[in-house]
């Protein structure tokens, strides 16, 4: 009686009914609107898996196909008792035994869902039925023509008794056309008839079978046909009889493998109703419960209870489905030596529904389903989930809110201490969720009579969760290690509830602080705060400390938490550059090992030529001294030692009237004056005079000009500054910088302003792409006179190529 009151108190049947929306056949609905809570954990344990199986499934190849199986239920229950079936009614069962076949080859040849797999194995879909029902009923459902040589005999003399009967009707219509209202044959009952104007019924005799609703029409049988459809009628009682042999046979067979077929259903719903709990659980994120053994002779948990980021199920189909509000996940973490939690805080600040949302995430892992929390969901087997939620008054029955309250407490008290429980086991593994614990009396008994139920059932009971008002409720943690105290938040600021839940902290009353700001007489507000005494507003104090704390702490541990999010991309950015580094320098070595081998290849093959020479034959000296000097010119082409060092390009220097070329221009000028000690000269292009460097410059034969050292200065001593440690050329989106698609000034202005801001990286990446190297040239020449640019060059193939340049900076 209390399980199944608890059951509606938590809303049950209405996360059942979403649960049917995943099903895929009708009879796996039915079952999940109905739900069975199994009573062992073995039991619960292999609906678990069945839900693990088919999720991975789910995962894999977008789950199990149920294609035309169909509710067949009802069609078995009448042929045990001798009943005859229709065509289609075959035809949903041939369906159903090809889609359970369908099912349990789905899953052939997998070895990870063992479970599904055995029970599938179980199915005997009777092949040959399911041929026979096909081959006697067609598409339509009609029994077919080839279900008999029999029926195929009658139904040829029914096809030629009726073109007999047209030919003559037509006969009749062409020749008496002026009597005829239409063209057609129609019927009337199981008789050939056709229309006749009233008025000229004489012209047509016959049997007249119907009238028009106007009168002005007859449908006349002539006498002509009379005596076919007589024998037309008689043919099709013959059909009809052999029709009905034929499905009365083949019904007995469906009723020979009735077991069978009752068993095929009952897996194939199981297996729907394990598949439809997958889809649940994927749908809300949630992730496979793991149960805290509990089977010890104390009741005594070994582990904490872990619900973190819980969420309540039905809130989450509201907000999906309902355009409701965001819902706010809450921690449950509960010591393993806690027998009570006493919930405090405001009205309406969610305490209610975190009892439901507890009693929920216990029902659902009962019948295996996942839990939408984050990973380790970690809570006891609990073997009863019995509540006292909401008013239960009566005035039918004379019953008080309070009144209400004690009776569905004394039902929950007699089901945790049945009858029958012995002495060597007196505690329940039962989850009690009780809210508004002792009230609807008067405050001082009240108080009273929820910390002595709390006691009893903090020994009898393995988890009690109870929400109060009563502050005396609070200090009970303070007296026994079994109770716990939690709060739900209020925000003083905004007077909304935050809907979170806070641990170890009771909730403090917040009744005063809410009057005053809205707007109540501060006289009676501050009268009321005397009568509150000094005590409780000290305890207010305390704990509004202790939440300040608890939300500086949050903030920092948010901010480890960011930095630690931001170590981590570091961390595998750097591994990945290095990694990308490591595979570079193998290829290169590969490179330079295979031009190593053809080097020496051809090296040997030469030196082998010069060897069968002197072979040929008695060699003499001048043949001797030539095959030394051919190995000489090898050695001087091979060896790295031997080849000649490159020698320096011509020098070239500028003068005064030199026509020289400044490639960054794409520009001819005239030299105006000799280099400076700086390395720089005045040129002359056009009417424009410009002063260029000599590394600027280049003759019109494409030559580079000397560029002169400076002159070496000696530097005074200076105090020993801390050197910067080299910084690590890392790619990262700070410093890397696209510039695709932008024109060459937009390209300058943006480049200037990352350069400007840049005061941790090495270098900078710059993607301009390849294209037609326009905006590629703009960012070289504008990198060329950037004070912050050091130097720069195209990226290495594997990171971007000519597509991209890399501009290392001065350190700064």
């Amino acid at each position: 009686m209390i399980q199944t009151e608890t059951l509606e108190l938590l809303e049950w049947e209405r996360l059942c009914r979403h649960l049917s929306t995943f099903t895929a056949t009708k009879l796996g609905a039915v079952a999940a609107q109905h739900l069975h809570i199994p009573t062992t954990p073995r039991e619960t344990l292999q609906l678990l898996a069945q839900t693990q199986e088919a999720y991975t499934l789910e995962l894999r190849q977008n789950g199990l196909k149920f294609e035309g199986i169909e509710d067949i239920g009802v069609y078995l229950e009448r042929v045990e008792r001798q009943g005859m079936l229709s065509g289609n009614e075959l035809l949903n069962i041939a369906t159903t035994l090809a889609g359970a076949r369908q099912l349990r080859r789905s899953i052939d040849n997998q070895s990870d869902v063992p479970i599904l797999t055995e029970l599938l194995a179980e199915l005997r879909t009777h092949p040959q039925l399911e041929q026979e029902i096909n081959h006697c009923i067609d598409e339509r459902g009609d029994v077919a023509d080839r279900a008999s040589p029999k029926l195929g005999e009658i139904r040829g003399r029914l096809r030629s008794l009726r073109d007999r009967i047209y030919e003559i009707l037509q006969n009749i219509i062409q020749r008496k056309s002026n009597a005829v209202q239409e063209q057609l044959i129609t019927q009337r009952g199981d008789r050939f008839v056709i229309p006749v104007k009233a008025s000229q019924k004489d012209v047509i005799p016959g049997i007249v079978h119907d009238t028009s609703t106007t009168g002005s029409t007859l449908y006349i049988e002539p006498k002509a046909t009379i005596d076919l459809n007589n024998q037309l009628r008689q043919i099709q009682r013959q059909e009809k009889a052999e029709e009905e042999i034929i499905l009365q046979a083949l019904s007995d067979q469906v009723g020979a493998v009735k077991p069978d077929l009752e068993r095929l259903l009952i897996i194939v719903t199981m297996v729907d109703l394990a598949v439809a709990k997958a889809r649940y659980s994927l749908w809300l994120e949630a992730n496979p419960p793991s149960f805290i053994d509990v089977e010890s002779p104390e009741k005594v948990l070994s582990n904490p209870i872990h619900l973190r980021q819980l969420r309540h199920p039905l809130l989450v189909w509201q907000q999906q489905h309902e355009q409701g509000f965001p819902v706010v996940p809450i921690d449950v973490m509960i010591h393993p030596k806690i027998r009570v939690v006493a919930i405090t805080g405001p009205n309406t600040g969610g305490k209610t529904v975190t009892l439901k949302t507890i009693g929920l995430a216990a029902l659902m892992a009962k019948v295996g389903l996942f839990i939408p929390a984050r990973e380790p969901v970690e809570l006891p087997w609990f073997d009863q989930v019995l509540a006292d939620i909401g008013d239960e008054q009566s005035i039918e029955q004379s019953l008080s809110t309070f009144s209400g309250h004690i009776r569905r407490i004394s039902r929950i008290l007699a089901a945790i201490n049945p009858p029958e429980k012995t002495e060597e086991n007196t505690r329940s593994s039962s989850l009690i969720l009780l809210d508004e614990v002792g009230a609807g009396t008067d405050p001082t008994e009240g108080t009273a009579l929820a910390i002595a139920l709390l006691q009893y059932l903090a020994d009898h009971g393995l988890l009690t969760i109870a929400t109060t008002h009563f502050g005396e409720l609070k200090s009970l943690k303070y007296e026994d290690e079994r109770f716990e105290n939690a709060s739900v938040e209020f925000d003083e600021q905004s007077l909304q509830p935050t809907y979170r839940l806070l641990w170890g902290i009771p909730g403090r009353s917040n009744a005063l602080t809410i009057a005053k700001r809205l707007g109540l007489n501060s006289e009676i507000v501050e009268k009321a705060a005397s009568y509150v005494g000094e005590s409780s507003e000290e305890v207010n104090q305390v704990i509004a400390g202790l939440e300040a704390q608890r939300r500086q702490q949050e903030t920092k541990a948010q901010a480890a938490s960011q930095l630690l999010k931001d170590t981590e991309r570091l961390h595998q950015e750097l591994a990945q550059k290095a990694a990308a580094l490591k595979q570079r320098e193998r290829e290169l070595k590969q490179v330079q090992e295979q031009a190593i081998q053809d080097t020496l290849i051809q090296a040997k093959s030469e030196i082998a030529k010069v060897i069968r020479r002197l072979q040929q034959g008695t060699p003499t000296g001048q043949d001797t001294s030539q095959a030394t000097e051919a190995l000489n010119q090898i050695a001087q082409q091979y060896l790295p030692s031997r080849k000649e060092p490159p020698k320096p390009p011509p020098e070239f220097k500028p003068k005064v009237g030199d026509r020289i070329r400044i490639p960054r221009f794409g520009q001819t000028a005239e030299v105006l004056t000799e280099p400076t000690s700086d390395g720089e000269i005045t040129v002359r292009f056009g009417i424009m005079k410009m002063t260029v460097g000599l590394a600027e410059i280049e003759s019109l034969e494409g030559l580079k000009p000397t560029i002169p050292k400076p002159p070496e200065r000696k530097k005074e001593p200076t105090p020993e500054k801390e050197q910067k440690p080299e910084r690590p050329l890392v790619r990262t989106s700070k410093n890397t910088i696209d510039l695709r698609g932008k024109r060459t000034s937009e390209a300058e202005i943006e480049l200037d302003r990352m350069l400007g801001q840049i005061h941790d990286f090495g270098a900078i990446w710059i993607i301009h792409g390849k294209g037609t190297g326009q905006l590629r040239k703009g960012v070289h020449e504008f990198l060329t006179n950037h004070p912050l640019v050091e130097r720069f060059e195209l990226a290495p193939q594997n990171d971007g190529g000519v597509g991209v340049t890399i501009a290392y900076l001065v350190n700064r």
